[in-house]
């Protein structure tokens, strides 16, 4: 059950986003969604009476997770959310699973074997199929900036890769909500820079459905869906965990078809099974037989 709402949930971010990015740019969702998150994860990690600092030697690690993991992340993804639509988002997503796949066997020499390459030829012959299904699908696509919504959305998969690369080191010895209370506070300063000069005027001028929408991503996305994620994780292993993000893009498409009218074509759901199964061989492990 937690796994099944922490996917719900994080389907309908993409659903969130393409509703309101005409009255609130993403660059701003981004932000505003990580100033309502980092306090409440904060409190989170004190009501759990988890540690709140990590080591200073690990400031250089943290700051890589922090712009690969919320800063940079939901730039990419947020701005490609709203240049594509939400079904095409949340399959693209996922690719993060086969980009983290190539990073582990160029950077940590992780074995990648044959059913390894056939899953990610198959994933990146999926991407093809979706995007180009959706670029010829008059009905939901009438920009020309959907090819590059579609390259952001791959970014941010690329970010996610990084971090889960980095993380992995930091997550196997700190707490993962010290680390994400860490994560989440300084992803808000690194997005300072580029949100500082105009904050105040999108705040003031901000709609109630923005207002929602960011509570949504920040309450429910980012500090319940993490809770109920890594609770799950300590009661059942990660790999049958990671299972359940694959409803991530079924769920996008229901709330997407149901809530803003998004119509997937055949060839669309053709490519996602691709991208879909290509992650699955990814993932899988190779059973060793046994002698009987």
């Amino acid at each position: 059950m937690f796994l099944v709402f922490a996917s719900f949930t994080w389907a309908g971010s993409f659903v969130a986003v393409r509703l309101v990015y005409d009255s609130l740019s993403p660059l701003y969702i981004g932000f505003l969604r990580f100033v309502v998150a980092a306090p409440l994860m904060f409190l989170f990690t004190i009501g759990l009476k988890k540690p709140l600092l990590l080591p200073k030697k690990e400031l250089p690690s943290l700051l890589i997770l922090s712009l690969t993991g919320v800063t940079l992340l939901y730039i990419f993804q947020f701005f490609g959310v709203a240049f594509t639509t939400a079904s095409t988002a949340s399959v693209l997503i996922n690719t993060n699973v086969l980009f983290i796949s190539l990073f582990s066997a160029l950077f940590l020499k992780e074995m990648f074997n044959k059913r390894k390459t056939v899953g990610v030829l198959l994933s990146f012959t999926g991407v093809i199929l979706v995007v180009y299904a959706q670029m010829t699908n008059e009905t939901i696509i009438v920009d020309s900036l959907f090819l590059f919504g579609c390259i952001l959305v791959l970014f941010s998969a690329i970010c996610w890769a990084v971090y889960s690369i980095v993380g992995k080191r930091l997550l196997a010895v700190y707490d993962p909500f010290t680390v994400n209370t860490n994560v989440f506070i300084l992803g808000v300063f690194l997005y300072l820079p580029m949100v500082v000069p105009g904050v105040f005027s999108a705040v003031s001028t901000i709609t109630y459905e923005s207002v929602i929408a960011v509570l949504y991503l920040g309450v429910f996305c980012s500090v319940f869906a993490y809770a109920a994620w890594y609770y799950a994780l300590q009661h059942q292993q990660a790999a049958e965990s990671a299972v359940f993000l694959t409803l991530i893009p079924l769920f996008t498409m229901i709330l997407s078809f149901f809530i803003i009218g998004e119509q997937p074509t055949i060839l669309f759901f053709l490519g996602a099974a691709f991208i879909m199964y290509g992650v699955y061989l990814t993932q899988k492990k190779k059973q060793m037989s046994q002698k009987v």
